[in-house]
């Protein structure tokens, strides 16, 4: 057991929890950190370690919107399923794909995101509460399947696309298009474990701890975003993605 190495884990862990529950992307947190924690860990094992205790946070975040807003079940149940499987053969399809031309599709879709939201300061600040249509449900199953594949596969950024998609594509405002993200995520979480933890990828004494400090962070961060309304989550979101997209130009730029 790493002890010295969870008393930096767990705390940055909480962090990045508390961060997917408000505007998402604790990856770019808790990845980072774990593989220099870790340097030795193969990054596979670290990734679906950090999937594995991921779905605790997720659940945490879900259960607490659903209590305070009224979520589309019928909509997110779908999308979860296709999500699911959607990232499950995206888990499946890193060891067959290369993954190095997505990475500046990504940045792209990233800076096309940035700039719509950008200027389009109501975007994502109240809720149409327009009914779901078969329409809409055909598009949530074709977004659930592209992100979970996506999730599987790569990874960076599949939160921020949901919750800007639920606000594009069915009108939410960030409060109900960040809750809806949750439950979506959770299953893209749970589609690429269904590969993982059968190939013997997670590391479940770090996986345990950490899904505590998963669960802690994400009820924190959960009521911080609905103290803090859609005025400041869109504001967070767009941190979120300028740090996103540094990241990923700055990865680009080393290779």
């Amino acid at each position: 057991m790493w002890i010295t190495e969870l008393y930096f884990l767990l705390p940055l862990t909480f962090v990045a929890a508390m961060l997917s529950a408000l505007v998402g992307g604790g990856g770019l947190v808790l990845i980072p950190g774990m593989l220099t924690l870790f340097p030795a860990a193969a990054p596979a094992t670290l990734f679906a370690t950090e999937k594995c205790a991921s779905v605790a946070g997720m659940a945490t975040a879900a259960t607490q919107y659903a209590r305070r807003i009224k979520l589309p079940w019928g909509l997110l149940l779908m999308m979860a399923a296709t999500a699911f499987c959607g990232a499950h053969l995206g888990a499946r399809a890193i060891a067959a794909l290369p993954n190095a031309w997505i990475k500046p599709f990504v940045v792209f879709l990233l800076f096309v995101m940035l700039i719509y939201t950008w200027f389009r300061p109501d975007f994502g600040k109240q809720d149409a509460n327009i009914p779901v249509t078969r329409r809409d449900k055909v598009r949530g199953v074709l977004i659930g399947t592209v992100i979970g594949f996506y999730e599987g596969f790569f990874g960076p950024g599949a939160g921020s696309f949901l919750i800007f998609l639920f606000v594009r594509v069915f009108h939410f405002d960030f409060m109900r298009a960040t809750a809806c993200a949750k439950v979506v995520n959770m299953a893209t979480n749970l589609g690429a474990l269904a590969f993982f933890i059968p190939a013997g990828f997670v590391n479940f004494q770090l996986a345990i701890p950490m899904a505590v400090a998963m669960i802690a962070g994400s009820f924190v961060g959960s009521h911080l975003a609905m103290k803090g309304g859609n005025h400041w989550l869109r504001r967070l979101f767009l941190v979120l993605v300028i740090s996103l997209l540094g990241k990923l130009i700055l990865d680009l730029t080393r290779h």
